[in-house]
């Protein structure tokens, strides 16, 4: 990897990008290599804007974040600083760039020497490490022009704010876990001081005598005050379109004001959920209904729709049970196969009046589950403790998933770099199986040219997809995007789509952490960029409930049950309206439109759900308004109804396309 290059990268997106304006910061960042503050194996994520453990239940803070901190604290060329949290050593190191000292205190032995081991190696003389308790300061190096702290107290350390010299910037994390802001204490005089709240942070507890003397969850909602909350609550209730079920007629027509669109794209915030499901069938069943829409493409890989297809249209599906790789529930459900059989019925009845069918398809790369299991087996037979890894980094392919001891255990090992030709083979031959199946199909045009883009690329794919990361979900969400133009180019300027997919994929990237701190796009976000005016985005949302999710890649789907959501998040602002179900039109009221501007928390849980990490593991910065064209609320909802596969034997056909 071209670590300069994924360096200025950082520097660009992660920092220049969100706000920070010191030019000894930037240049600081861009010549402090922090691939060498993270252990062997951790560099390819060296340059994320996200934690990373570095073992002792510490992180190295996300890149921003430290700019942000360091930049508060107004550092000049020949101030003195005392860093506390010395952890791996890169915020001293960058601190070092720009003061004339740099004093860092650790309170874990071997953090504070592989950090001066770093230094050493690096040439940076003007560090002094120390380990001991950083919440009583430094006393004999004192008095500081500047002092930051890497953790947070549950109050501001009085030892700390007197080590200060007159004029010298306290920047330190306060408060509990669910209220801790960052703070900057300027010492005005003797015994005066003047304190500003610079925000919400998270950060690890700072440990120590005047500080915390045990852990405590590393959760926190960040936002405003709850009386400003409270302000657009009651807004988000003026304009909520309530309906009381989704069974009446009145629910339906709601979506009447989207009859213009060509594409509409309905999404869900989690995988699990029955009432997403629901939801979106009724919805569908309305636009085609009523609305000329006439073709439905769900996230979902090309075959396995394929077979769908096929036999909602009354042809033969082959040998192939669709969806039967993980995540199995998230298409082999009681909901979702109910819908299956109301088109079915619907073809049946268009045919009989010679109308044009309802056709459905699969947008997702030729065979990602496919493939994804195909590169697990091997790895299973070549080296079981490579698969764990291959497992936990398919696991984390999500933007929203940020939880640092993820990426503790998907270090690359020699073991998995030496699998990458065989398996890409396996993967290519998997494809090549795939094509000459499909050739064999009646839909021979659309099936080669969806064929032909995917060989081309194979190699690619295959190889972006095998490490994971930024680039995979890019290619994934550029490949859909480009499914849809050619699904609607096959069928003819008639032709009106409606969409199933995550919030993640039909919400607009531009507008979320996906863009600004991963450089990602999305499907919604390209489709709107396509089809200008044509396009229209609904986000589906839910306070709490039980929801389908598995704990790693490919693990056992079980009911979970969701925490409440955060406060400050965009779920909180809805569930506090006290209204269990309802539609916003975010484009309607230009008053609540311009209140949910502003990114606040919003939560995102596809097939993975680890409620023990929900703050780190399930939450991003979104801005509501702008991501979506509308927003579908239901405070409470449930799980989805997994079904159960039939044993071997007769009967399978007629209870096809799942043989349940």
């Amino acid at each position: 990897m071209d670590m300069n290059r994924l360096r200025d990268h950082m520097v660009e997106h992660h920092v220049v990008r969100r706000g920070i304006r010191d030019q000894s910061v930037i240049r600081a960042m861009r010549i402090v290599p922090r691939e060498k503050f993270v252990d062997p194996g951790f560099e390819e994520f060296a340059y994320e804007d996200a934690p990373l453990s570095i073992g002792e239940g510490q992180t190295i803070s996300q890149p921003f974040i430290v700019a942000l901190m360091i930049e508060k604290a107004h550092l000049g060329a020949g101030d003195k600083v005392l860093e506390v949290g010395t952890g791996s050593g890169y915020a001293s190191a960058l601190i070092s760039r720009i003061a004339r000292h740099v004093y860092t205190i650790e309170r874990h032995e071997r953090l504070a020497l592989q950090a001066r081991e770093r230094f050493e190696k690096l040439g940076y003389r003007n560090l002094d490490v120390r380990v001991g308790d950083g919440s009583k300061g430094w006393t004999n190096a004192a008095p500081f022009d500047a002092i930051i702290v890497s953790a947070g107290a549950p109050e501001v350390p009085a030892g700390l704010k007197e080590q200060l010299d007159l004029g010298g910037r306290l920047i330190i994390p306060v408060g509990r876990s669910d209220e801790q802001r960052l703070k900057r204490i300027t010492r005005t005089g003797a015994s005066t001081f003047e304190e500003e709240d610079l925000g919400g942070v998270l950060f690890v507890p700072l440990i120590g005598e005047d500080a915390w003397t045990t852990t405590h969850p590393m959760y926190t909602a960040t936002a405003p005050s709850s009386r400003t909350e409270e302000t657009y609550s009651k807004l988000i209730s003026a304009a909520a379109e309530e309906f009381s079920s989704i069974d009446d007629n009145s629910f339906a027509a709601l979506f009447d004001r989207f009859a213009d669109s060509r594409i509409v794209l309905l999404g869900e915030s989690t995988h699990g959920t029955a009432e997403f499901y629901e939801t979106r069938a009724t919805i569908s069943r309305h636009l085609i209904d009523h609305h000329g829409f006439n073709l439905i493409a769900v996230e979902a890989d090309w075959p396995d729709a394929a077979a769908i297809d096929h036999w909602i249209n009354g042809r033969a599906p082959g040998d192939r049970q669709p969806f039967g790789r993980f995540p199995k529930w998230m298409w082999r459900n009681r909901e979702f196969s109910r819908f299956i059989g109301w088109m079915k019925e619907e073809n049946e009845r268009r045919k009989a009046s010679h109308k044009d069918p309802v056709r459905f398809y699969g947008l997702d790369l030729y065979n990602m589950s496919g493939s994804i299991r195909s590169v697990l087996d091997y790895l299973e037979n070549v080296s079981p403790e490579t698969a764990k890894i291959a497992r936990e980094r398919y696991g984390c392919l999500s933007p929203w998933q940020s939880n640092p001891a993820t990426y503790g255990r998907a270090v690359l090992t020699e073991a998995y770099r030496s699998c990458e030709d065989a398996v890409l083979k396996q993967c290519t031959e998997l494809l090549t199986r795939s094509l000459d199946n499909a050739a064999l199909d009646d839909d021979d045009f659309l099936n080669a040219v969806q064929s032909a883009r995917l060989l081309a690329a194979a190699e690619r794919y295959y190889r972006i997809m095998y490490y994971g990361g930024a680039q995979a979900w890019n290619l994934r969400d550029t490949y859909m995007a480009d499914t849809v133009e050619h699904l609607l180019d096959f069928h003819g300027p008639a032709a009106k789509i409606i969409i199933w997919a995550h919030n993640s994929h039909i919400g607009d990237a531009r507008y979320t952490d996906m863009a600004t701190a991963r450089d990602e796009l999305s499907l919604g976000q390209l489709c709107r960029q396509r089809f200008n005016e044509m396009t229209s985005l609904v986000g589906l949302g839910t306070h709490c409930g039980e929801v389908i999710a598995a704990d790693d890649w490919d693990g056992q789907a079980e009911a979970k049950q969701m925490n409440p959501s955060l406060p400050q998040s965009c779920e909180r602002l809805c569930h506090d309206t006290a209204k269990p179900r309802f539609l916003l039109d975010l484009r309607a009221d230009e008053e609540l439109h311009a209140s949910l501007v502003e990114q606040r928390l919003q939560r995102f849980i596809g097939v993975i759900y680890r409620p023990e990490t929900e703050r780190l593991s399930h939450y991003m910065s979104a801005s509501l308004s702008r991501q979506y064209d509308a927003f579908l609320w239901f405070d409470e909802t449930r799980a989805l109804s997994p079904l159960i596969a039939r044993q071997s034997g007769t009967g399978d056909q007629e209870t096809f396309p799942f043989g349940f």
